[in-house]
């Protein structure tokens, strides 16, 4: 956390063989301020200075390869990549700046897309889409899926064919996420596609989910 510039900073090295006289240790300037632990959606911070990535947003639309807990997911709400809701609450950032490097600033293209089209996503326009954008590197599987919980939050039934038609997705990971998705959707429908893909289905991560709906309709 700088005075200066906030929290929202990129962290960077220089490795160099000069010998270069170090800067004080900074000091905790945070004081009694709980915004950041407040904040969190998902009740990442368990006390201060503390981090449970397992329960952060950015750990898991990011990070992870895991399917998402299925208690975190609603608490995502239409996050896809990321959050930042804590950093977005610090005081000191009231200090930031917009970065002027052409590199951190948002693509046009990307800055408000809809979301039925990432969700139609297929690998090719995945990578056309993302090409040099950091957004590339978690690939085509998790980006949908984690899209497919952001439907499942919206409420939206105009989303629901786009995320049907993701029932019968290459990737195992995006098939569980529909599964999940529709039920949040249509939770009459989902129970009623259940025999038939569980005739159908051999990934086991994917039939928990359909498993799962027997307890989330009681």
């Amino acid at each position: 956390m700088s005075r200066d510039f906030g929290s929202w900073l990129f962290l960077g090295s220089i490795f160099t063989t000069l010998a270069l006289e170090p800067d004080e240790p900074g000091r905790d300037r945070c004081g009694s301020c709980r915004a950041c632990l407040d904040a969190c959606p998902t009740d990442a911070f368990p006390a201060p200075y503390q981090l449970d990535a397992r329960r952060c947003i950015s750990y898991l639309t990011i990070e992870t390869r895991a399917v998402i807990p299925r208690q975190f997911r609603a608490a995502m709400g239409n996050r896809i990549y990321g959050c930042d809701d804590c950093l977005a609450v610090c005081p000191w950032n009231k200090f930031a700046q917009a970065a002027s490097e052409a590199k951190l600033i948002a693509r046009d293209d990307l800055k408000a897309p809809k979301l039925e089209d990432l969700l139609a996503l297929d690998d090719a326009a995945f990578r056309a889409l993302f090409s040099g954008s950091p957004i590339k590197r978690i690939g085509r599987a998790k980006f949908v899926s984690n899209c497919l919980i952001a439907a499942g939050n919206s409420g939206l039934a105009a989303l629901l064919p786009e995320v049907e038609r993701r029932l019968d997705d290459e990737a195992p990971l995006v098939r569980a996420m529909a599964v999940w998705a529709v039920f949040r959707l249509d939770p009459k429908k989902a129970l009623r596609l259940r025999p038939a893909a569980l005739d159908s289905e051999r990934d086991e991560t994917v039939r928990s989910e359909w498993h799962a709906l027997e307890t989330s309709a009681e």
